[in-house]
């Protein structure tokens, strides 16, 4: 199993989300929502995460300013505002994100990266972040579903194939339909710019 997860809050109650944490061993949270902030569930605040996983002995680290899904920078939105995955994997603050994690797995920690999607492949914990790990550091996330069971990028990837109707043919490999599903993926859930 990965010493990298990923977990998503959306409806789930605070006292299950912490015996899911439980469940998988997880030793840091990686907060990487842009904004560490819920309209609804206030549980999830910032302060109040950072607070109930401190009397649980987890470490929390924010992490949104380099891995969350709102960029700062305009060159990494495209004319209609929608943020380009690509372009921030680029970044230089996304890749000192991405190192951050490495150095907390190189301590033997095992790291779950938070956001507040309940399903992970309409998230950027796959999109964006799960999806540069394993393509250019060979590092498979597991994504702590909702009902507490697990799901591997590789088996997510397999998903958004079947989900957008691609599938390896004579012309098409497998690699090449997993990079197509993903560009559709993006284009339909990445973050998008009010207005």
């Amino acid at each position: 199993m990965s010493d990298l997860c990923s977990i998503g809050y959306a409806t789930k109650p605070l006292p299950v989300f912490m015996e899911q944490l439980q469940t998988w061993r997880i030793t840091a949270v990686a907060d990487i929502r842009s904004v560490p902030y819920s309209k609804r569930f206030h549980e999830y605040h910032r302060e109040a995460l950072e607070a109930r996983l401190r009397s649980a002995r987890i470490p929390y680290v924010y992490l949104g300013a380099e891995l969350g899904p709102r960029s700062k920078d305009p060159g990494h939105y495209d004319s209609k505002g929608q943020v380009q995955f690509e372009r921030l994997q680029g970044s230089l603050s996304f890749r000192r994100g991405i190192e951050r994690l490495q150095r907390g797995m190189a301590k033997g920690l095992r790291i779950a990266m938070l956001c507040a999607e309940k399903d992970p492949a309409i998230c950027h914990r796959s999109l964006l972040v799960g999806d540069y790990l394993q393509a250019k550091h060979g590092i498979e996330t597991a994504h702590i579903l909702h009902d507490g069971g697990l799901e591997s990028q590789r088996v997510l990837q397999h998903r958004l194939m079947d989900d957008h109707g691609i599938a390896p043919d004579l012309l098409r490999t497998e690699p090449e339909c997993v990079r197509l599903a993903w560009r559709a993926q993006c284009r339909r859930f990445a973050y998008r710019r009010p207005g």
